[in-house]
Formats: C-alpha cells, sequence, structure tokens
C-alpha cells in the first residue's frame, strides 16, 4: 500500500509524507530521511523496498518549508538547487519535521526506526541524539555527523561511509568512532551516495553489503 499523507510538526507547519506499508503484519516502521533532492524517486524506492521487507516506511517532505513537491534528479543543476534549498531551512525546524514522522508511526503502535541517506544520514544521527522514541537509526554518509558527535545517541545507531567521499574526508568519521567507540562504523571502498542506484557513484557491492547490515541491525532492535 502507498499513499501520501500530511503530517503537522511542533511548530504547526504541515508537510507531506510518502507511505509505504507491507501487505503483511509489520514488523515495525521506519521514518526514510532524505537527501538534498526532495522525496523523489530514489527515496520512495528505497520506501517500497523497506515495505518489502515489513516495514512502515514514511519518508516526510523537508523541503515543504521551502517549497512544495521537490523531486530533484542527481545532475549538476540538480545539486545546486538542492543545496540552495538546504540552505535556508535550519536543520532544527528538520528535526522537528523528523518527530512528526517518528510521532506518526509510534501512534500507530509500530516501534520506530530512522534510515538516513547523505542530509539525511546527519539528521539520523540528530533523531538518534534528540528525538525520545527512536528505537534504533541508521545514518548513511551523514557529512554532519562529526559537527554533532558531542551529541550522546539514547538508542543504537549504525554508520555507513564511503572511503572515497570526496565531501566526507577520513578525519570527519574518525572522529565520531572515537568519540562513540560503541557505535558500528562501517567504510566502504565506494564514494558519496553508493547506495543511490540513480547516481554515478553507485556502487552496488558496497550498496548490497550496506543493505545487508541495515536489515540486520534493524531486526535486532525493531523487530
Amino acid at each position: 500500500m502507498r499513499e501520501t499523507l500530511t503530517l503537522t510538526a511542533a511548530d504547526g507547519h504541515s508537510l507531506s509524507a510518502y507511505r509505504a506499508a507491507p501487505a503483511q503484519q509489520p514488523r515495525g516502521g521506519l521514518v526514510i530521511i532524505q537527501e538534498i533532492f526532495g522525496v523523489n524517486s530514489h527515496i520512495k524506492k528505497l520506501c517500497d523496498g523497506f515495505a518489502a521487507d515489513g516495514y512502515v516506511a514514511l519518508a516526510p517532505a523537508l523541503f515543504d518549508r521551502v517549497e512544495r513537491g521537490i523531486m530533484l534528479g542527481y545532475g549538476p543543476e540538480d545539486i545546486d538547487r538542492g543545496r540552495s534549498i538546504r540552505g535556508k531551512i535550519d536543520m532544527t525546524d528538520m528535526v522537528k519535521d523528523v518527530h512528526a514522522a517518528v510521532r506518526e508511526l509510534a501512534d500507530a503502535g509500530l516501534t520506530v526506526g530512522v534510515v538516513g541517506y547523505c542530509m539525511g544520514g546527519t539528521l539520523a544521527w540528530l533523531a538518534a541524539t534528540r528525538i525520545d522514541g527512536v528505537a534504533a537509526a541508521v545514518g548513511y554518509y551523514g557529512g554532519g555527523i562529526a559537527a554533532a558527535v558531542d551529541e550522546r545517541p539514547r538508542c543504537p545507531v549504525l554508520l555507513h561511509f564511503g572511503e572515497t567521499d570526496a565531501s566526507i574526508p577520513p578525519d570527519h568519521y574518525q572522529r565520531v568512532m572515537a568519540a562513540h567507540p560503541t557505535v558500528p562504523v562501517h567504510i566502504y571502498p565506494a564514494g558519496h551516495g553508493f547506495s543511490c542506484d540513480e547516481r554515478a557513484s553507485y556502487h552496488e557491492p558496497s550498496a548490497t553489503l550496506a543493505r545487508t547490515r541495515t536489515l540486520d541491525f534493524l531486526r535486532q532492535h525493531l523487530g
């Protein structure tokens, strides 16, 4: 089942969210947090995939605070536009919107996890450190995690990075590993966005292994 919902954040802001649900009894709920390209075909495909794995997947449209209906591709103009929109939204407001999605799933009686990519990878970390009710969080190539390394997760966290990622040098995830030695951090022979099959940087072996690790982690902590 696939549908679009409207969520309301704590400050009254309303935003849309793409929801995909399994046919069977769900294992739990997942908030899928977008890259800088909006809730585009890749994010929706991720939601559909997690639904096939047994989770209710909900992707809040974080760019609704600036412009609604953003669904970008991965070309240079898309990157520029995505960065421009991202720069107009405070990270604290995006955490509020993620919280609204967590609350939506929790109110349905589901144990809630968070999985984020790129910008969403950073927000997955912030969800773990700032939002009550998150049972587990997974961050893919979150470039802002090192800046929030002093924040303490309230739930188990799993992190994925690419060793040839030009935007996230090794010292970033090394800082995270040093500050949080119990947080599993996996490094892959790949670049930024290696899990997205719509990007030139897609690296199938790394994406497959990261997904396997993610699902094992989620089953451990969500069901």
